[in-house]
């Protein structure tokens, strides 16, 4: 029974610590979402010809919806601010990723496979569904307008 009280104490003191995880993840992924949104931004109209080569529909629409919501992850993720919404986007532009450009080249990055692009909607998935932590904008407007 030491032992279970053990695990327990344990179990108590990271269930406290449950919302550091959440503020490295959206860190990380911001991160992440920054040099393709600035390289998107940059030659935006290199990005809409290789849209349009990919027979992406709408190529122009597309690419400015993608460089927007990636920039918007890039400000919005760290900040903790509409985390859950910005969440909705970006799975969409990882799933177009992966499926127009990752897909034909298998699962590893090196190979540029899918695997970045997965782990990021993993990641995604996780902030949709537990929100942006504690530590977060969002979690103050959530006490503010439960007060």
């Amino acid at each position: 029974m030491k032992i279970i009280g053990m695990y327990r104490n344990v179990i108590g003191k990271l269930e406290t610590l449950q919302d550091i995880p959440l503020v490295l993840l959206r860190i990380i992924l911001a991160y992440g979402f920054y040099m393709p949104a600035t390289m998107k931004w940059g030659n935006i109209s290199g990005i809409i010809e290789w849209f349009d080569g990919m027979s992406i529909p709408m190529p122009t629409l597309n690419a400015y919806l993608a460089a927007t919501t990636e920039m918007a992850a890039v400000i919005l993720l760290p900040l903790g601010l509409a985390t859950r919404i910005i969440s909705i986007p970006l799975m969409f532009t990882m799933v177009v990723a992966i499926v127009t450009v990752h897909w034909g080249n298998g699962f590893n990055a090196g190979d540029n496979g899918f695997e970045i692009p997965l782990y990021y909607l993993l990641m995604l998935i996780i902030l949709l569904f537990n929100g942006a932590g504690k530590f977060s904008i969002d979690y103050m407007i959530k006490r503010r307008i439960k007060s």
